[in-house]
């Protein structure tokens, strides 16, 4: 009965000294079992290729001694991988949904199922076709499909002739030809012949006849397809030296900003283009800029007289057709020109056409302030219209200037980057013509025919590829997930490029890219991304006899050089232009092999 009115108060030596045991036991327990992990962790370690990511410091310590590590050889991967496309790979496809076709989408695989292998080109590849002669002809077996020449011939898409691939230049609403149906695409939009349009995206691209057509009207297109039952199309885009990226409208994001492009393109992309809410459509509104044009030839467009060859009645098709024109007019698009089988739509550059989304009741809805625009890498889709920003005065089509003056003008959304400036836009420019300048010294086969695709694989304001503007080649400008968001910049500059993040992998096929370009990335990105698979993929998407042009710090490029010579690669290393000790260029050519187990060796 002694405590039950008063509160029970322990003695407190009793408590402290106890508990103070029970941690000293259970730090000891901890040290001993983590003695354990890295000791068993060293002898795996000594049987597999080192994790380099584990002996890099963080970037704000300063290296004293150049980062070293073991020697490494990698082994071949199967024949079976000679397409192997890591994050859209065929055979994880069953592990996710049919609903909008989400399985198409990018679906990396975890850490612990990624390939430490070096994926080997098919059996008799061949160094591909030079461009311009490419953009007509491709050795069948760098890309041997038979079965689309098959689906396919009917169409003019390709045809199989000996030992290539022909592209006559047709395509399921162009059996004329490309060339006919863009002149009639320039009749609607005139636009097209004087540099007022200077980027474009294909979205169902085919073999990306429509964006090789238009490279000599000066427009750049960034052809966009996945991975589906119309097997290679981006790899038969880029073996023809066009620029295009795998990658398809479903449930996320396309990996580029708001208000970028300055026209769209379907050519019977067989996108549901007014299904789920109008979502697919609402994408194409976020990435085109204000007064850029949605060009859409196919179903519903001319169903008057296209409707018995559509499996279809005259009546859905002409439903169909009205509800895409209700869709578009709330989305503040406006009929521009209609002929034949092509109806072009354009962005209002007016903001106060948005106002009736204030509404309530309207549909779509405007998107709220707490979705970024250009939030755009593994960003979900929803039903609601990016308006522009109405600050932003001089990024409407009409008010940009004129290609190829556009490319040397400082953008207004320069200002949205952190020290962004027009000064700063200038001194970058500089800076990159005089290391191009440099480049060409160290490896004379840029500016030639032998390298047509290229990637930069960390760019800031696209400043490599306007110094290399003049040569007969293409960049795909890549701007880092986790880095300041620039890439606005570069397609303002009338350049292309796409965001992503290096510690997964890129969204092509093997075998893509002739010149890979990186300005200190290591240095940037070490602290998330483990070297070796950067490296391992950049082997995978580089052609046999490609380059790599590694501009790093001095302390990661003998590891770098190191990891390089167990890819096959050939390094040497180079003084960068004005000789400082503390950065280095690696000058790197991967050799052409073949499988152990083909007959091409």
């Amino acid at each position: 009965m002694k405590y039950k009115d008063e509160k029970y108060q322990p003695d407190k030596g009793f408590k402290i000294v106890p508990a103070t045991l029970l941690i000293i036991v259970l730090c000891g327990f901890s040290f001993y079992l983590g003695g354990i992990f890295c000791s068993e962790k060293n002898k795996l370690e000594g049987k597999t290729v080192q994790d380099v990511s584990k002996a890099v410091p963080s970037p704000k310590e300063p290296a004293a001694n150049p980062l070293q590590i073991k020697s490494v050889a990698f082994p071949e991967c199967s024949i079976d991988y000679q397409d192997y496309t890591p994050c859209t790979d065929p055979k994880r496809w069953r592990k996710y949904g049919l609903h909008r076709l989400t399985f198409l989408e990018r679906h990396c695989p975890p850490v612990f199922e990624r390939k430490e292998c070096l994926v080997p080109p098919p059996d008799g590849y061949k160094p591909p076709i030079r461009w311009p002669k490419s953009r007509d002809e491709c050795w069948y077996r760098n890309v041997p499909y038979n079965w689309i020449n098959k689906q396919k011939s009917n169409q003019n898409w390709l045809r199989k002739q000996g030992e290539k691939f022909l592209f006559p230049g047709g395509g399921t609403m162009f059996p004329r030809g490309v060339g006919a149906y863009v002149d009639l695409m320039q009749d609607l939009i005139p636009e097209m012949r004087d540099g007022t349009v200077r980027t474009a995206i294909d979205t169902g691209c085919g073999v990306a006849s429509w964006g090789g057509d238009l490279l000599d009207r000066g427009i750049l297109t960034v052809s966009l397809a996945p991975r589906d039952n119309h097997e290679a199309q981006v790899q038969f885009a880029l073996e023809r030296g066009i620029p295009a990226i795998l990658g398809v409208i479903s449930t996320q994001r396309l990996p580029f900003p708001s208000n970028s492009f300055d026209m769209a393109h379907c050519s019977r992309c067989l996108i549901p283009w007014t299904e789920f809410g109008g979502i697919y459509l609402l994408e194409v509104h976020r990435i085109l800029r204000p007064g850029g044009f949605w060009v859409l030839s196919g179903p519903p467009v001319n169903y008057e007289n296209r409707w018995r060859g559509w499996n279809t009645t005259v009546e859905e098709q002409k439903s169909d057709y009205e509800k895409l024109e209700d869709l578009l007019t709330s989305m503040c698009f406006k009929l521009y020109g209609k002929k034949d089988d092509i109806a072009v739509w354009q962005k209002s550059s007016d903001n106060n056409c948005y106002d009736k989304l204030a509404d309530p009741d309207a549909y779509p809805a405007k998107c709220d302030d707490s979705l970024e625009p250009d939030s755009a890498w593994y960003t979900p889709l929803r039903p609601c219209v990016v308006v522009p920003r109405p600050k932003l005065k001089k990024s409407a089509l009409e008010s940009l200037p004129k290609w190829p003056e556009r490319l040397q003008v400082a953008p207004e959304r320069i200002s949205d980057v952190p020290g962004g400036s027009d000064s700063a836009l200038k001194h970058d420019d500089s800076k990159w013509k005089v290391r191009a300048k440099h480049y060409k010294k160290l490896l004379p086969a840029i500016g030639t025919d032998k390298i047509r695709n290229v990637i930069d694989m960390n760019t800031v304001y696209g400043g490599f590829t306007t110094a290399l503007i003049d040569d007969p080649l293409w960049v795909m400008n890549v701007v880092s997930s986790y880095a300041a968001n620039t890439l606005p910049v570069v397609y303002d500059r009338g350049l292309i490029g796409t965001y992503h993040d290096w510690c997964e992998a890129f969204s092509t096929y093997p075998r893509t890219y002739d010149l890979l370009h990186l300005d200190g990335l290591f240095t940037a990105e070490s602290h998330r991304c483990d070297m070796k698979y950067v490296l391992l993929e950049m082997d995978r998407i580089l052609r046999p006899n490609g380059y790599a042009l590694i501009r790093e710090t001095s302390y990661f490029v003998d590891a770098i050089a190191t990891i390089a010579k167990g890819l096959r690669w050939s390094c040497h290393k180079e003084d960068s232009e004005y000789g400082v000790e503390k950065e280095k260029i690696l000058v790197c050519q991967k050799k052409l092999w073949y499988s152990s187990n083909s007959s091409s060796r």
